[in-house]
């Protein structure tokens, strides 16, 4: 059996705010995954502005990956991606129009109108 290695951070990498933690639980609940499941956030290439978010819910971390622990919730963050998202905020609103879970990126030098996609 190989142990998984991973590293902790903590939330001057990311900070997930009240409703984004809320309705994660729900989420992580639902999946019967609360006790030992993650959200998973990575940055890939795409989208208008060249870089987009990816979130997933997973089982935990994978080897390498950073988990933080905020607001009660854990997220698990490769290595790369870490590097675009230092000091972002993870929030989320049910509004019918912009609802859905939305990163403040404090190094994002240009966002496209619709909120998906970055430039760093």
């Amino acid at each position: 059996m190989t142990q998984t290695t991973y590293k902790i951070g903590n939330e001057s990498l990311i900070k997930v705010l009240p409703p984004a933690a809320g309705k994660l639980t729900g989420l992580l609940k639902k999946q019967g995954r609360i006790d030992h499941g993650a959200l998973r956030v990575a940055v890939i290439g795409g989208g208008c502005s060249g870089l987009q978010y990816k979130m997933d819910l997973v089982d935990g971390p994978a080897p390498r990956d950073i988990m933080v622990e905020s607001t009660g919730v854990r997220v698990v963050i490769d290595p790369k991606s870490a590097l675009f998202v230092s000091g972002s905020e993870l929030d989320y609103s049910d509004d019918l129009q912009s609802g859905g879970f939305k990163v403040t990126n404090p190094n994002a030098v240009v966002t496209c109108s619709c909120g998906e996609s970055f430039a760093a």
